[in-house]
């Protein structure tokens, strides 16, 4: 084994130990305070990031508990259902965000996370709405 190999490995390792660091990190803090959003949030990514899809969205349906109203965090539960590959209720969730006020609809385009929930022709039917309503609120 080469060592630049060898030196990409340790490289691995070391961001593998640190995001399990996170992720030990913020569960500890959650065992003494188990609703401290500014801790779900992250945990959520960290899970998510690491591939961890179904803690992923227990953290974000907690999130919309605590947050009933919150654009954003219905945005990052339709995420986690889409990866779980839970598509009919990703895209209830997905509706919700934006008549909560999600209205990053380039990036909803684009976020592989959605990747499943935008092969659905219910998708697309949203989606061609929204930007017809866009279209009609810049004229």
């Amino acid at each position: 084994m080469s060592r630049k190999i060898l030196l990409k490995s340790d490289k691995s390792l070391k961001i593998n130990k640190r995001k399990n660091f996170e992720i030990k990190f913020y569960e500890g803090l959650l065992e003494y305070h188990p609703n401290f959003i500014d801790v779900l949030i992250p945990l959520g990514d960290v899970y998510t990031r690491k591939g961890f899809y179904k803690e992923g969205l227990a953290v974000d349906e907690k999130l919309t508990q605590l947050l009933p109203n919150d654009p954003i965090v219905y945005y990052n539960l339709a995420c986690s259902l889409s990866l779980t590959s839970q598509l009919e209720q990703a895209l209830i969730k997905l509706k919700k965000a934006v008549l909560l006020g999600y209205d990053e609809f380039s990036f909803m385009s684009q976020d592989s996370d959605l990747e499943n929930v935008r092969k659905l022709s219910e998708y697309k039917i949203f989606f061609s709405k929204l930007k017809r309503l866009r279209n009609k609120k810049h004229e």
